[in-house]
């Protein structure tokens, strides 16, 4: 492990390019980046399998469940909590909530350039050589760096849905709806409410979303309520009457209906399926 910091406020950074220290990548209170610089990089999130060629990069939440993690190559992982930085309360400086970090089934990763590699490698470099300097400037030295390496990110993200310059503010509209929906998914699931949070109509919701090359705002909603149902189902005892009350369902047959509408198996059947694997 290359950097493990704390604060005196329970703050947590941690940088290690040794992902066989697999127990920390798996800590359910961090937000995770995992970079593969060589190789490749297997794993599962939520269950559902990943591999991650050279040059790619993952961003995860908290909500997020890692496991099965087995890295060929060139590998490295920085993680932080919100006690070390607040996605929410920085969003104007990086503008990563809902982009980079967001509760949907299908994580971002990226492809970055040669260009990006090699900007996060020197803040890696940087991060490392601050977190030897042992003075009260030290921690927030070490959230400078920490916030280069998300905007570096945030920027590959941007590219990587085709936002530049005039776009980002029709861009952002996205972003915050993502926000919104995780913030709100249990009590509002239609595109209408979202919209009057929004100041737009559903209509202008529905033309941003498909120029932008994402799914539909109806559709996000969805996996967002089903990523969430797959979680409870996976990784809590609860019942199926239980989730469906978490997640906002009066109605336990309505919602067996919308898991097996999204998924193509029962509530009983996945959990049975899902045990065995």
């Amino acid at each position: 492990m290359d950097i493990a910091f704390s604060t005196p406020l329970k703050g947590n950074l941690v940088l290690c390019r040794d992902l066989r220290d697999a127990e920390l990548t798996r800590r359910p209170d961090l937000y995770k980046f995992l970079w593969v610089r060589q190789g490749a990089l297997s794993l599962e999130v939520d269950h559902v399998p990943m591999r991650l060629e050279a040059g790619e990069i993952v961003s995860l939440t908290p909500l997020h469940h890692v496991g099965s993690l087995r890295a060929d190559g060139d590998c490295l992982s920085l993680l932080f909590d919100s006690n070390f930085y607040c996605i929410f309360g920085h969003d104007g400086e990086v503008s990563c909530n809902g982009l980079l970090f967001n509760g949907s089934s299908e994580p971002l990763r990226l492809a970055l350039s040669a260009q990006r590699q090699e900007a996060l490698g020197r803040i890696v470099d940087e991060l490392c050589a601050e977190y030897e300097v042992n003075d009260g400037l030290r921690e927030e030295m070490l959230r400078m760096q920490l916030k280069r390496f998300i905007i570096v990110c945030t920027r590959a993200a941007r590219e990587h849905f085709g936002v530049d310059g005039p776009q980002e503010q029709l861009f952002d509209i996205v972003r915050r709806f993502y926000v919104l929906v995780d913030e709100h998914f249990r009590t509002r699931r239609r595109v209408q409410d979202y919209a009057e949070l929004l100041h737009r109509s559903p209509k202008t919701l529905s033309n941003l979303f498909a120029a932008c090359g994402r799914p539909s705002p109806l559709s996000v909603i969805h996996d967002r309520v089903n990523a969430e149902a797959r979680r409870l189902l996976l990784y809590t005892d609860k019942s199926a009457k239980e989730v469906a009350y978490l997640l906002g369902y009066e109605d336990t047959a309505a919602f067996s209906r919308f898991f097996a509408k999204m998924n193509g198996e029962s509530i009983t059947g996945f959990r049975r399926r899902t045990q065995r694997e």
